[in-house]
């Protein structure tokens, strides 16, 4: 089984991966290529300018470029959790694979704004308009860039993170469940 991780900045995404992971599946991040490629340049590994680098490569290769880099990565008879998908060519790149199934985790607005508050990551929104602002810049209609929006069209299961740990987690158990060939 391949699960796909794709939805807005800090709805859960990585905490979703790290309990998928916990559960065996091999983690693979499509952000793992943009933070070799910013390090090898020299550039500074913050948000901005990792959105900039993977809309740069999707420009100078082809939108679904981190996908199919990552997908060279995917062995064959693993579960894999692959983070951080951001575009619906890598989407579709994706879902090409047998066994794939891409969810999305999503929370409301102020509950995101608090969580990225929170975590206290350099060049996060530090207001709540802030916040809200980056996320339009992120969502251009250019098939090149980052389009999270688009991407959470193209799920097959959304799961709301809007409560406790505990229960994120029995949503992301009740999903793997529902799609997961045995």
């Amino acid at each position: 089984m391949i699960i796909g991780l794709t939805g807005p900045n800090a709805s859960g995404k990585g905490e979703a991966a790290r309990y998928i992971e916990s559960k065996g599946f091999v983690y693979h991040s499509l952000s793992d290529i943009l933070r070799d490629e910013a390090k090898r340049l020299s550039i500074e590994p913050l948000r901005e300018n990792l959105i900039k680098l993977g809309n740069k490569l999707r420009r100078k290769n082809k939108a679904s470029f981190l996908a199919e880099e990552t997908i060279k990565k995917l062995a064959p008879a693993q579960n894999h959790i692959v983070d951080s998908i951001r575009n619906p060519a890598e989407v579709e790149a994706l879902k090409r694979l047998d066994d794939f199934i891409l969810v999305g985790v999503n929370a409301p607005v102020e509950m995101r704004f608090k969580r990225g508050i929170d975590r206290k990551r350099p060049g996060d929104a530090q207001t709540l308009d802030d916040f809200i602002e980056k996320e339009k810049k992120e969502n251009k209609n250019d098939p090149r860039n980052q389009q999270l929006k688009k991407c959470l069209q193209l799920v097959d299961a959304l799961i709301i993170n809007d409560s406790t740990l505990e229960k994120f987690y029995k949503k992301i158990d009740e999903t793997i469940k529902k799609y997961k060939k045995t």
